[in-house]
């Protein structure tokens, strides 16, 4: 596989320092499974991150830091803990392999969102506010067309999409912020899949997009 888009430097050094939001760095991870370049530059921020909080000061303990820490140990209550095991994230099966990114994710079904388009909702553990999910589109269907108040990273797992910008095949990453406005194409030839992440808002310019929007909060 012959990637083509991918994620800005900026997005990666976030990535690896940890200060991605969920939604973005979930779809970051999945691309990162399909693209070694990327994982190798992500490592190599990670490296650097590693070698400068080696070299940065360390406050020096106080003395009588064992002692205190000891001490809150022997005040902890000795019971176990009694609360309930996190059950296991409903997936419905969509048809589709997905990332191993999303193994811990809750995947919702399939959901109609107008003619030849679909929609799935991701739920991120730990992370219910992230706003994610898989857009399912037929050959030649137009998006809605919309502007960003904020980043939007999409991640083509099947098929092709077309906008003003060029062409996006499977693998392929596309960040939007506010400077970006476009109508995402779907390609002729089959029906395109892509995980997408809402870090912000959209502001949705179709009749379409517009209709749609409250039932799936984009």
């Amino acid at each position: 596989m012959t990637l083509e888009r991918h994620p800005s430097d900026e997005s990666l050094l976030r990535y690896a320092a940890g200060s991605l939001s969920a939604g973005p760095s979930l779809v970051v991870a999945a691309h990162l499974e399909l693209c070694s370049a990327c994982r190798e530059r992500a490592a190599t921020f990670e490296r650097v991150g590693g070698a400068f909080l080696a070299d940065t000061a360390r406050e020096p303990m106080r003395a009588d830091a064992l002692g205190r820490a000891l001490e809150k140990l022997d005040q902890a209550p000795s019971a176990p803990s009694r609360e309930p095991l996190a059950r296991p994230a409903r997936r419905a099966d969509l048809g589709i392999a997905l990332p191993a990114s999303l193994r811990d994710c809750g995947v919702g079904p399939w959901r109609w969102l107008g003619p030849g388009f679909r929609w799935s909702w991701i739920t991120v553990p730990g992370s219910p506010d992230a706003r994610v999910m898989l857009l399912r589109g037929r050959p030649g269907l137009k998006l809605p067309a919309h502007g960003h108040t904020g980043e939007e990273f999409t991640l083509i797992l099947k098929g092709r999409l077309f906008d003003d910008r060029g062409s996006y095949g499977p693998g392929d990453f596309d960040e939007a912020d506010d400077d970006i406005d476009h109508q995402p194409v779907v390609g002729p030839d089959m029906e395109c899949i892509c995980l997408a992440a809402l870090d912000g808002d959209t502001r949705l310019h179709s009749r379409l997009g517009r209709w749609v929007r409250p039932f799936v909060g984009f």
